[in-house]
């Protein structure tokens, strides 16, 4: 019974260790293949020291669970491509301390708990959050620490990319007796690619967080630059006559670019000046605008060395360091231009840039986008250079804003809105347009004048919203046979004008019964017959006009004759059904009711056989 009940308690464990774990990768996607990878090498380690199975349980435990602190982390910090700043520092080394008060309520068999807690401490005493040293801290937590710094440099990370592991290996070296155990580092200096074999076949109440850490001068990747001065340090000798000039400069700068921002309202004039303006106060190697469509980045405006590489780029908001500014609505200063997602899809361009300051572009609406500045220095930007930017990034936004709203109402003037094709107005301008053209380069001009048959019908049995997405799938339909240099319009309601210059007598044809098969199609899909249909009239320069309107006008006439032939066709159709049926009755049958009905039906008989029907039907007044 005692072994049964350790074996269910056991399993009990196991099952809370990987929930917690998925707890963690909930809030970290980058970390659960990290923790399963540090897991094998910990626990290989641990055996190579001779700890007992309680210490390597622990450790196998404590591998799995010491970042479960971070859930008490804001997300914008984890998540965060970029160096963190004293007070983001701050948040971020609580988490020892939560993920041990934490785990304290699991109350587990082995000690997991004084791994977690000390998991950043450091082999000299300058770690946190207690500051112990040597062999004061667990020797579970010397192990985690180590592999963990491991395996985090040879891994992609929010911040940076991956180094190779021999290059990480000779980091921890180098840290052997200051940051690490020198006993753990021999040994993994000894088994690393042996490990890393082992690691690849893996199958993949309150907390303390207001709590204030004495411990820790920086995080392993340092401040972000001139967030704060050494208390150390002397504060260099001032400059006041090369200051004053600055900020005159810089004011100055600041007011021609305010102005030009306010006054245009073409985009790519705007940002163009605004990138050559900003090269006067914040230098840099390539420049990008991004704005939010979607839910992605696009640049649409790009100027520097390395312009091809972020011209292709569609950044996902959220990922790379673009992507977290846009989705947090917070800047960033020096990140890694090497996380923007498909980068470094060219290996080549590894080195070319190493710094990057980044704003988001806030209007009224929110967040528009992003505007990123790239140096090939590392730590290029300081916090005066972020100040400006965001003072340029204020205006560039709201100017941005007015900038896609003007495009957008102009558009609404020359695009109809439901089809997305040319309105009447746009119409006349592009033929108008056409025509000159043409004749003055004596090449062929026709223009169809298209109405769709039986769309009142469609309306009256489906309603008014399928009909409006008739048009929609009609208007695709017509744009799609066409080329794309040909102009198809809607002149209202179900008539649409398709202008095609250049093309063959014989092409025409081909296309108009296209347009026609296309019409007929969209019908039978909606309701299961030949519900629609096309009526096409043309026109064609010179022969029919050598002006817009008379060409409109023909093409128009020709269109609603065509009609007439289509609708007489149909009743001619119904006739003949009505005629074959009067045939097979009974001379009783064919009485007065039947043909009071369609008389009509009489022009289509011989003579004799339309007197003897009259008699019978007793129409002796019909002629």
């Amino acid at each position: 019974m005692g072994k049964a009940h350790a074996e269910q308690m056991a399993a009990l464990h196991l099952r809370t260790i990987e929930a917690l774990a998925l707890a963690i990768e909930a809030k970290d996607h980058t970390t659960h293949d990290h923790l399963r990878r540090v897991q094998v090498y910990a626990v290989e380690i641990g055996r190579d020291l001779n700890l007992s199975q309680q210490e390597l349980d622990a450790l196998c435990a404590g591998a799995l669970l010491h970042d479960i602190g971070k859930l008490a982390v804001p997300e914008h910090i984890i998540s965060k491509p970029g160096k963190l700043t004293p007070e983001e520092f701050e948040k971020m080394k609580v988490h020892p301390i939560v993920g041990a008060e934490i785990l304290e309520r699991v109350e587990f068999p082995y000690p997991v708990v004084p791994i977690v807690a000390a998991h950043h401490e450091k082999w000299d005493g300058s770690g946190y959050p207690r500051g112990l040293k040597g062999d004061e801290i667990p020797i579970g937590a010397r192990i985690l620490s180590a592999v963990d710094c491991l395996d985090a440099l040879a891994t992609d990370r929010q911040y940076r990319r991956a180094i190779p592991l021999d290059q990480a290996m000779q980091v921890l070296i180098s840290e052997a007796g200051s940051a690490f155990d020198p006993q753990v580092v021999a040994i993994l200096k000894r088994r690393y690619v042996e490990l890393e074999q082992m690691a690849k076949g893996q199958p993949a109440s309150r907390l303390s967080t207001d709590c204030v850490v004495a411990r820790g001068a920086a995080p392993a990747a340092g401040f972000e630059a001139n967030s704060q001065e050494s208390p150390a340090r002397s504060p260099a000798p001032i400059d006041f006559l090369g200051a004053i000039a600055g900020a005159r400069h810089e004011a100055q700068v600041l007011f021609e670019m305010a102005q030009n921002l306010g006054n245009s309202l073409n985009l790519d004039e705007t940002l163009s000046v605004m990138a050559v303006r900003m090269e006067k106060i914040i230098p840099y190697d390539g420049l990008a605008v991004y704005l939010k469509v979607g839910d992605k980045l696009k640049p649409v405006y790009v100027t520097g060395d390395d312009r091809r590489l972020f011209s292709g780029l569609e950044i996902p908001l959220g990922e790379g360091l673009s992507g977290w500014v846009a989705e947090n609505g917070k800047p960033i200063v020096n990140g890694n231009p090497s996380v923007e997602p498909g980068y470094l899809n060219d290996p080549s361009r590894y080195s070319a840039l190493h710094s990057a300051l980044a704003a988001p572009l806030e209007g009224i609406d929110g967040v528009v986008g992003v505007l990123a500045l790239y140096h090939a220095q590392k730590d290029a930007f300081n916090r005066d250079h972020l100040r400006i930017l965001l003072a340029i990034s204020s205006k560039l936004a709201l100017s941005i804003e007015n900038n896609l709203k003007y495009h957008m109402v102009k558009e609404s003037a020359t695009i109809d809105y439901l089809t997305g094709l040319l309105n009447a107005h746009s119409l006349f301008v592009r033929l108008e347009k056409e025509v000159s053209r043409c004749l003055r380069t004596e090449t062929s001009l026709t223009v169809l004048a298209c109405d769709l048959d039986g769309f009142k019908l469609v309306n009256d049995r489906f309603g008014h919203l399928e009909g409006n997405r008739i048009l929609r799938r009609v208007a695709d339909a017509l744009r799609s046979i066409c080329r794309q240099y040909d102009c198809v319009a809607r002149m209202g309601g179900d008539e649409f004008v398709i202008v095609l210059p250049g093309v063959p007598v014989e092409a025409v044809d081909a296309m108009i019964e296209r347009f026609c098969a296309a019409a007929r199609k969209i019908g039978q899909s909606i309701a299961g017959e030949d519900i629609l249909a096309l009526s096409v009239g043309r026109a064609v320069l010179p022969k029919d006009g050598c002006e817009a309107e008379a060409l409109l006008a023909e093409a128009d006439r020709q269109m609603y004759k065509m009609k007439r032939r289509s609708k007489l066709a149909r009743e001619s159709s119904a006739s003949t059904l009505s005629l074959s049926r009067v045939l097979n009755l009974s001379a009783a049958e064919q009485d007065e009711e039947a043909l009071a009905s369609r008389p009509d039906i009489l022009l289509h008989l011989e003579p004799t056989v339309a007197a003897r029907m009259l008699a019978n039907a007793r129409f002796q007044d019909i002629e």
